[in-house]
């Protein structure tokens, strides 16, 4: 089992027993990278309905936006595919070496 594969079942093993107990709970999962992205397909983030969260599925302002839409997927029950990116012009101006895209699925857990 790679370290991957681990770590996603942690995350599920958390969104169910954060379930279990009474929480609301949205799951995070990335479904698509391209070029530079810090975290795999299949990294995942779990999140309940007092913005607690565990997992990681990018770093920096992309998992604030992905907590606050998991936080509106559980009030509405509607999930959300999320896109974010930066082009290779635009990364070797914040000093990174190229750009990537990554694509993040929103869901509540029932």
């Amino acid at each position: 089992m790679t370290d991957a594969q681990v770590e996603r079942e942690d995350i599920l093993g958390t969104a169910a027993a954060w379930r279990d107990a009474g929480r609301e709970v949205g799951l995070a999962t990335v479904i698509a990278t391209w070029g530079s992205s810090p975290r795999p397909v299949g990294s995942q983030l779990v999140v309940d309905g007092e913005g607690r969260f565990e997992g990681s599925v990018s770093g920096g302002c992309i998992e604030g936006a992905v907590i606050e839409t998991a936080m509106g997927a559980m009030r509405s029950g509607q999930p959300k595919l999320l896109e974010f990116g930066v082009s290779d012009e635009q990364a070797w101006e914040v000093g990174l070496a190229c750009g990537g895209t990554v694509r993040v699925y929103v869901e509540k857990v029932d």
